[in-house]
């Protein structure tokens, strides 16, 4: 009886860990978090104007929005996760062209 007890308990455990259990994505997030702060910087330093920092925030947006419907089946593919690299990619090339455009802020 105790094994039936101990072996419910251990099977119900096993469940609930996996349906909380959720695919994760630290390069992808630690790369949203870079690129965030690259923004800022830009915006604090005049190098992007208002309407480059709305245009490459909104692009962010996108890409975190791809990264929930990747997330949401419970597995990141590895194709997801290349379009997610691809995405950051151009997201972090959009970032530097804006920066290095010599345009400021008045």
């Amino acid at each position: 009886m105790k094994t039936l007890k101990l072996a419910t308990v251990a099977m119900s455990l096993l469940i609930a860990g996996s349906a909380l259990a959720q695919p994760t994505t630290p390069v992808v997030t630690e790369r949203q978090d870079n690129q965030k702060a690259r923004i800022q910087q830009g915006v604090r330093s005049g190098e992007l104007t208002r309407h480059e920092a709305k245009r490459l925030r909104a692009e962010q947006r996108r890409i975190r929005a791809e990264k929930r419907m990747a997330k949401a089946d419970g597995i990141v593919t590895p194709a997801e996760r290349a379009k997610l690299r691809h995405d950051q990619n151009r997201a972090s090339r959009d970032i530097n062209r804006q920066k290095h455009d010599d345009q400021k802020r008045p």
